[in-house]
C-alpha cells in the first residue's frame, strides 16, 4: 500500500520522529546552494588574482547551477533504482573530489570545471532528501516537513554569503573551499552512521525508470502539482532578475539597500515556511495551497495596482507588498511539492528530480527575463505584470489540471485514483 513505508513499523516511527534523520535531511540539502552562496563574496578577487574579468568569474556560480539542475535530473531517478544510501554517499564522494580540485585550481577555468562537478554531486542531497521525506513520512506531513527543512535551510542561506566573505577576508579564497570539503565529508559520514535506506520495496514487475516515468507524465495530478510548483517559484527567479535594475538603476539606490530590501523577501518566505509547518497536520494540502495561491493573487494584483499608482516606485511598497506574495508562495511551493511526489511514492526520486530540473533550468531563463524587464524600462510595471502573469497560470494549474477531490485524502485514495486513472489511459 502506499501509505506504508518498507521498513517495519517500529523501524518507521523511529526514523520519522528522529532528531538526528531530521538534522541530516537539512544538511543534505543545503550543502549545494550554501556552497553556492558562499563562494559568491570572492568573486571578484577570483577575476583578479586569475586575471580575468569579472564575467568568467561569475561562470563559477552560473555553470554550478547547471550542475544542480543536472543532479535533480539524474540523481532521483538513481535512487530509486539503486536506494538512497548509496546514491547520496556516491554524489558527496564527488562533491568532496570535485572541491579538492577547487582548491589546487591553477586557473580559472580549471576551477569553473570543478565547481560544476561540485554541484553535480553536492545536489543529490536536495532532490533525494524531498524522496526521503516522501519515504518515512504519511502524505498529509510531507509539506510541513518539507517546509521545516527548508525553513532551516533558508537561515543557512542568509548568513553564508557572510560566511564566505569572513573566510576569504582572513585566509583566502581558497580557504572557502577547504571548509567545504571539511562540511562535504561530515554530512557523508552522518548519513553513513546514522541514516538508514528508506527506499520503499518495489513491487515485482512494477518497471523501471521508463515506467515511472510513463505513470507520472499521464498523471494529470503530478502535472498540475509539479506546474504549479515550478511556477510558483518563477515569482522567485523573475523578481530576483529583475528588483536590482528597479531598485539601483530606476530608484536610485544602492546595491547595498537593494540587498537589506530584498532579504525581506528571504524573511517572508521563511515565516511562510514555518507557518506551514503549523497548520500543515491540520489541514489538507489542496486547502494549503488554495490560500497560498490567494495570497499570491492578491498580493500580486497590490503591486500592479501600486504601479499604476506609482507608489512602488519607493522600495518600502515593492517589497512590502512582495512580502505578501513570498509567504503564500511558500505554501503553494511546500504542499505543490509535497502532492507531485505522492503521486507515486515508490518513484518519489524520479519525480523529485523532475522537478527540481523543471525549477532550475526555466528558473534560468526567468531570471534573464526578470533583467531584461527590469533593465529596460522606466516603471515596475512590466515586472509586476509579469509575477501577476506567473501568478494566474499557477493558480490555472489548480484549477484545470489538477483533479478535484471533495474529501479528505488518504494514502488508500491515492491509490484507488491511480489504479482507475491508469485503467482509463
Amino acid at each position: 500500500m502506499h501509505g506504508m513505508i518498507s521498513q517495519p513499523p517500529g523501524v518507521a516511527t523511529n526514523i520519522a520522529t528522529s532528531r538526528v534523520v531530521l538534522l541530516l535531511l537539512v544538511v543534505m540539502t543545503g550543502i549545494a546552494p550554501i556552497s553556492l552562496y558562499i563562494l559568491v563574496p570572492a568573486l571578484p578577487v577570483l577575476a583578479t588574482n586569475f586575471g580575468r574579468d569579472i564575467s568568467i568569474a561569475q561562470m563559477t556560480v552560473s555553470l554550478y547551477m547547471v550542475g544542480i539542475a543536472l543532479s535533480q535530473l539524474t540523481m532521483g531517478p538513481l535512487s530509486d533504482r539503486f536506494g538512497r544510501r548509496p546514491v547520496l554517499l556516491g554524489g558527496l564522494a564527488l562533491m568532496v573530489a570535485a572541491s579538492i580540485a577547487c582548491i589546487f585550481a591553477q586557473d580559472l577555468p580549471q576551477l569553473i570545471a570543478a565547481r560544476f562537478f561540485q554541484a553535480l554531486g553536492g545536489a543529490s542531497g536536495m532532490v533525494i532528501s524531498r524522496a526521503i521525506i516522501r519515504d518515512i513520512y504519511e502524505r498529509d506531513r510531507v509539506a510541513s516537513m518539507i517546509s521545516l527543512v527548508v525553513a532551516a535551510l533558508m537561515i543557512g542561506q542568509m548568513v553564508s554569503p557572510l560566511t564566505g566573505g569572513l573566510i576569504e577576508t582572513a585566509f583566502g579564497w581558497r580557504a572557502i573551499f577547504y571548509a567545504v570539503t571539511f562540511g562535504a565529508v561530515a554530512v557523508a559520514i552522518g548519513i553513513a552512521i546514522a541514516l538508514p535506506e528508506t527506499r520503499r520495496d518495489r513491487a515485482v514487475g512494477s518497471g523501471g525508470f521508463r515506467s515511472d516515468v510513463g505513470s507520472l507524465i499521464k498523471s494529470r495530478a503530478f502535472i498540475g502539482y509539479v506546474m504549479c510548483q515550478v511556477l510558483a517559484s518563477q515569482i522567485i527567479f523573475t523578481f530576483a532578475g529583475g528588483g536590482p535594475y528597479i531598485v539601483v538603476t530606476q530608484m536610485g539606490r544602492t546595491s547595498a539597500e537593494y540587498g537589506a530590501w530584498f532579504a525581506t523577501t528571504g524573511f517572508a518566505y521563511l515565516v511562510g515556511n514555518l507557518l506551514c509547518v503549523r497548520f500543515a497536520p491540520r489541514h489538507s494540502l489542496e486547502k494549503l495551497i488554495w490560500f497560498g495561491l490567494a495570497l499570491q493573487l492578491c498580493g500580486s494584483l497590490l503591486n500592479l495596482l501600486w504601479s499604476f499608482t506609482g507608489w512602488n516606485e519607493a522600495p518600502g511598497w515593492l517589497f512590502g507588498t512582495q512580502m505578501i506574495v513570498m509567504v503564500g508562495n511558500a505554501f503553494v511551493m511546500a504542499n505543490s511539492a509535497a502532492g507531485a511526489i505522492s503521486v507515486r511514492p515508490e518513484a518519489a526520486g524520479t519525480a523529485s528530480g523532475a522537478m527540481g530540473f523543471l525549477q532550475q533550468g526555466i528558473g534560468a531563463l526567468m531570471s534573464q527575463f526578470g533583467a531584461y524587464l527590469g533593465g529596460h524600462s522606466a516603471t515596475t510595471l512590466p515586472l509586476t505584470s509579469a509575477v501577476l502573469a506567473i501568478s494566474l497560470l499557477c493558480a490555472c494549474m489548480m484549477i484545470f489540471v489538477v483533479p478535484r477531490r471533495d474529501v479528505m485524502v488518504s494514502e488508500e485514495l491515492i491509490e484507488q485514483a491511480e489504479e482507475e486513472e491508469s485503467g482509463m489511459m
